[in-house]
């Protein structure tokens, strides 16, 4: 439960179920405390391992276990379902739900390919069953902090970002190292930056190239270690994207994310080892110690879904971000500029 988080009340009892056990489960195990009207119902993956090691969870006793999320959507009366599956199976158990009018967090990217997104698309167009994914980084204070300086004018006009995801490679299952399964590292982790250099400037990206390759660890296969991306803005910035999997073993943190906004006013910057720092030209340079309080995407999910508050991520906001990040992908594959629809 978040610090100082207070019980949301929905009008009553909620079911969900989880559909597939690998990514970010936690955005809907972890609020759970927040969250008394809400119960899962079900858990469906065909890792029998997987399955065994989450009934452990005592917030999970109760749920009955399938090894066919089909079978199990026929099944049980569902409401919301997480889905956490192989990333080329998002868009599938996404469109199976939705189509039962379940609604669904979904791990990202909810789709690996551009057809399967259009099939989402058009799904949501067509209601009523909701559809958000599962980008929480935008949530954390220090990038809600970011959004507030932009909001506040304190940069002006941002025309220039740059973003970094550095992560530990780890232990991943075996689809994490083919393309066709696991959709490309732009897709997967660096969506989250994406999302975050839209969210807390304010701008669109319209144009896009890069590069991209797996370099050594051979027992990796296809999974893409090193990129670059650089991105045209809207208003004729420019934003640059860097990613790797190659953060040591031995350091105290699995990830290293930074986010660096400069516009014609100022310097926003945010690290893990700096904090929020400002720099304008009518301020010295300071630490923002008083950031905004983290917030949950999945309770604010429900409170869009059963109260009617405002969808914590809007749906133009999710796929401009799916956009982005597989035209990204296709330019760098293609070694070609492309423009961003």
């Amino acid at each position: 439960m978040l610090a100082g988080a207070a019980a949301i009340v929905l009008p009553r009892k909620i079911r969900v179920a989880l559909i597939g056990l690998d990514g970010h489960t936690g955005e809907v195990l972890t609020p759970l405390p927040q969250l008394p009207d809400v119960e899962v119902a079900a858990i469906a993956s065909s890792d029998s391992r997987a399955l065994e090691r989450f009934a452990k969870n005592p917030r999970l006793t109760a749920a009955k276990q399938y090894s066919d999320y089909r079978r199990m959507l026929d099944q049980e009366k569902i409401d919301v379902a997480g889905v956490c599956n192989v990333h080329s199976e998002h868009a599938a158990a996404a469109l199976a739900c939705m189509e039962r009018k379940i609604h669904v967090i979904a791990e990202k990217p909810i789709a690996t390919e551009n057809e399967d997104l259009e099939k989402l698309r058009k799904i949501v167009a067509q209601g009523p069953a909701k559809l958000t994914a599962m980008l929480p980084m935008r949530f954390d204070s220090p990038y809600l902090a970011l959004r507030q300086i932009v909001e506040a004018g304190e940069l002006g006009d941002v025309i220039q970002i740059d973003g970094q995801k550095s992560y530990k490679m780890g232990n991943r299952p075996p689809w994490f190292y083919k393309r066709k399964t696991y959709g490309g590292t732009m897709p997967w982790i660096g969506i989250h930056m994406v999302d975050l250099m839209l969210f807390t400037s304010g701008r669109q990206f319209q144009e896009t190239f890069g590069y991209q390759n797996r370099i050594g660890f051979p027992e990796t296969d296809e999974m893409e270690n090193v990129s670059a991306t650089v991105f045209r803005m809207d208003n004729g910035g420019v934003a640059l994207l860097r990613m790797d999997y190659l953060r040591p073993q031995t350091a105290a943190t699995h990830g290293d994310d930074r986010l660096r906004l400069a516009g014609t006013k100022g310097v926003a910057e945010y690290t893990g080892a700096t904090g929020v720092t400002l720099m304008t030209g009518s301020k010295k340079p300071e630490v923002i110690s008083k950031l905004p309080a983290r917030r949950s995407l999945f309770v604010e999910f429900l409170d869009h879904i059963y109260n009617g508050k405002a969808a914590p991520i809007p749906w133009e906001q999710v796929d401009r971000a799916h956009r982005v990040v597989l035209g990204a992908r296709q330019a760098m594959e293609s070694h070609k500029v492309l423009k961003l629809s």
